[in-house]
């Protein structure tokens, strides 16, 4: 009788487990396939892309140019470059382009930089903090673009304003 009980025992125990193992399997399938029916969705996302250029051959004096750190300033990877006054350089979306600042604030006069650039496809926003100040004015801050569609992106930039 004692062998029967303890047979009858290893049997239940064994059923269980595998009950319980057949249930986490099929939850973790129920999960993977809930995840892959995620990806599947028609929702695209729209970004816009900022890549690095050499700089703009067409600024000759003054100019303020910007990076996405430090890193890449030193490296000459440049997002951002303008000739301190009247068209500012991007590379936006796979396209190099030239466009007009409507507005730039005065580096010399206050810590603070900042610049505006607008055009049908894009609304640029420069916004920056003076580091250092010596023969050129080094800046960090934040460049904001905004498509009409509501895409924006915010990059932090690390650069320098001075002739």
């Amino acid at each position: 009788m004692k062998y029967l009980i303890i047979l009858v025992s290893a049997f239940m125990l064994t059923a269980c487990k595998k009950d319980k193992e057949n249930i986490s399997e099929s939850v973790k399938a129920d999960s993977i396939q809930s995840i892959q029916d995620s990806a599947k969705t028609d929702i695209q996302t729209t970004t816009i892309t900022v890549d690095p250029f050499p700089f703009p051959k067409e600024i000759k004096e003054c100019s303020c140019f910007f990076s996405k750190n430090r890193e890449d300033f030193l490296n000459e990877k440049y997002i951002y470059a303008d000739d301190a006054g009247k068209t500012a350089y991007m590379m936006l979306d796979g396209k190099r382009m030239a466009l007009s600042l409507l507005s730039s604030s005065d580096m010399e006069a206050n810590d603070e930089l900042s610049k505006e650039i607008e055009n049908e496809n894009y609304k640029i926003s420069v916004k920056g903090k003076k580091i250092k100040n010596e023969e050129a004015l080094l800046f960090e801050g934040t460049l904001t673009i905004e498509k009409p569609d509501g895409t924006k992106s915010v990059i932090p930039i690390y650069g320098e304003c001075g002739c």
